[in-house]
C-alpha cells in the first residue's frame, strides 16, 4: 500500500491522521521521516486524538519519549538527540521494538539515528514541506 497526497493546510494534516487511524492498532511500529518542521509532531498530535486519548502531545526531543493513553498505548519516540544504536539500546528503547512484548503502538521520529535498532516496521510516514502550509505526505506499508 502507498497513499501520496498534498495537503494545503492543518485541517487535511488532521484528515490524513483520521482515516490512518482506522489502520493503526498494536503491535505496530510506524516511523515518521521529514525535515525540522515538516509537521511530524502535529501529524502523531491529530494520530493520537484519533486514537482515543486525550492527553496533550508535545514533541518528545528533550525526553526522548512520551507516552499516551488511548485505545491502547501509544509510545512517540523522538531519536534527534541520538547519534547510534548503541545510545538508544543504553536507555532501553530495544524492547519497545520487539513485537512479541508490544502491548501498543510505536511512533517514531529520527529512526534513521539509530539505523539497526527498529528492524520490524509496519508504515513509514514521510513528510515534505513543499510550502509555508503545504505538505507532501507519502504513506507506504513496509516489507515484510
Amino acid at each position: 500500500m502507498k497513499i501520496q497526497m498534498e495537503i494545503h493546510n492543518l485541517k487535511q494534516t488532521d484528515a490524513i491522521a483520521r482515516a490512518f487511524s482506522n489502520i493503526v492498532k498494536p503491535p505496530m511500529v510506524i516511523l515518521l521521516r521529514g525535515d525540522l518542521g515538516s509537521g511530524k509532531t502535529t501529524f502523531v498530535k491529530s494520530l493520537v486524538k484519533y486514537l482515543g486519548s486525550d492527553d496533550v502531545v508535545t514533541s518528545p526531543t528533550f525526553t526522548l519519549l512520551n507516552t499516551y493513553n488511548g485505545k491502547f498505548p501509544i509510545y512517540h519516540f523522538d531519536m534527534y538527540r541520538l547519534s547510534s544504536m548503541e545510545e538508544a539500546m543504553a536507555v532501553g528503547f530495544e524492547e519497545y521494538f520487539d513485537k512479541k512484548h508490544l502491548d501498543g503502538v510505536c511512533l517514531v521520529e529520527w529512526a534513521e539515528n539509530v539505523e539497526g535498532l527498529i528492524n520490524d516496521v509496519d508504515y513509514i510516514v514521510e513528510i515534505e514541506k513543499i510550502g509555508d502550509n503545504e505538505r507532501k505526505f507519502n504513506i507506504l506499508e513496509a516489507k515484510k
